[in-house]
Parts: C-alpha cells; structure tokens; sequence
C-alpha cells in the first residue's frame, strides 16, 4: 500500500531523513517510533504526500506521489488519506459539526451524505452533544475524538496519526487509540500512528524504529492489537519479516 525508498530530506542544515526505506501492507497498523528528533513526522509526512523529500521515491498503491504537483497530491489526499494531529488543528471558527463536514464537500459530495456521516462519526466517537461547539469550548480528549471523526468520515484507504495522544492523559489516549485502531480495522484502513510512547505502540501489528533518520534494524517487532482495538501482547524481540522494515 505504502513505500518509501531512501528517503532524505533536510530543514536547514539538519538531517530529518538519511536515507529511510519502508513498507506498510494494506490494511497494517503500524507504530512509527524513536526518540525526538529521529525523523518520526518527516516520514509520515513524506508518506502522506505533505512534504516531499529531497531524495528517494514515495509510492501510494504502486503510484509515484512525491512526483505529483501539488494539485494532484491535495486530490489523492483528500480522496484517499485521513490524517489526525497531536492537537487536532481545528478550524477554530467552525463547530465540531462543521469541522467534519468541510473536507467532506471539498471532496464533492452533498450537503446531506456529509451532514449525515458528520452525525454518524460524531455519535460514534461520543461527541455528538459537542456539535454545535468550537474547539475553544472542547476538552483535549473531546479535540482529539472529533478530528478523528474528520479522518474517518471521508472513509479513507490510509490514516496517518501524528502523535495523537501526545496532548492527552493516559485515560483520553487510550480511548482516543482504541477508537481510532478499531475503526481502522473495521475499515480495513491502513493505519500509521507515530508516537513515543510504548503503550500507544502497543496497539500496532508492528513497529518501525527510527534513530537519525534511519530505519533501525533489530528494533523489536510491534505487539499485535486485536480487532476491538484493544492491544495484544508482546512479542518481544521477533525481527522477522513479519517485525521492523529494514
């Protein structure tokens, strides 16, 4: 579904990327882990078609996407990839409600179809009494549950989650995770969350370690989540093909 081939790119005169290469199966949950600084969101970036890097290729479904221009790449984004931030990044003029909905019409479908599934994730998600509210009147977790609300509705292929339990106590990110995994396997969306934190990474088929940019190999393999989305156990120490992409 996804792949990257030596991926390089730069800010400055420092390295986000030196060389990164990865695989991502359909329908994977996948952690992207490593200390600060490693390269972790610049990957995920590059793989949602955000930014593109400066070397190596990009492919979505056997397709070139860092050779896109950016009309084409916005398209295959908004058509095919859901993508939820640390902090959500809201509109803050809009509602909830309204919030869902605008990347549903820039997509080109009704008003109603996406009023409805608006609704639809919203009650789900348990944050359909906030839908008339702006993100300055939501809790972190309420944030965090309606941007993943916004990824979901459109029914994307891929979903990208950038740290999304980074702003939130262990309790909302558990619900936050859960959520998100089990919608994702629901779906059969493909899922890559980044995060520093083991228990996040817990909730993923398999981990793919990062340190200066590089893909670590050797790094144990992911813990396996189970289809409620709840995590597995650890299979501490597997490296197979099954474990880290080298």
């Amino acid at each position: 579904m996804l792949e990257a081939r030596t991926l390089r790119k730069s800010f400055g005169r420092t390295t986000a990327l030196d060389g990164a290469s990865v695989e991502i199966g359909e329908g994977e949950v996948v952690a992207v882990t490593g200390p600060s600084g490693s390269g972790k969101s610049t990957l995920l970036h590059c793989l949602a078609g955000i930014i593109r890097p400066e070397a190596g290729e990009v492919l979505f479904a056997g397709r070139r996407l860092d050779t896109l221009e950016e009309d084409a790449r916005t398209r295959l984004r908004r058509e095919n990839f859901g993508v939820v931030f640390q902090f959500g990044e809201l509109v803050p003029e809009l509602t909830a409600e309204e919030n869902v909905v605008l990347p549903l019409l820039f997509g080109g479908r009704g008003r109603r179809e996406s009023l409805e599934a608006a609704h639809s994730w919203l009650e789900r998600l348990d944050v359909a009494d906030c839908a008339g509210q702006r993100p300055a009147e939501l809790s972190g977790g309420q944030l965090q549950r309606v941007a993943v609300a916004r990824a979901l509705a459109a029914e994307p292929r891929v979903i990208f989650a950038d740290e999304p339990t980074g702003a939130l106590d262990s309790l909302a990110g558990e619900r936050v995770m859960g959520e998100l995994v089990g919608a994702a396997r629901e779906s059969r969306a493909t899922l890559v969350v980044v995060t520093h934190d083991n228990r996040v990474a817990a909730y993923a088929d398999r981990e793919i370690a990062l340190r200066d940019g590089r893909v670590v190999a050797g790094a144990t393999a992911a813990t396996g989540g189970t289809a409620d989305g709840t995590p597995g156990e650890a299979a501490a120490g597997a490296s197979a093909a099954g474990g880290v992409n080298r």
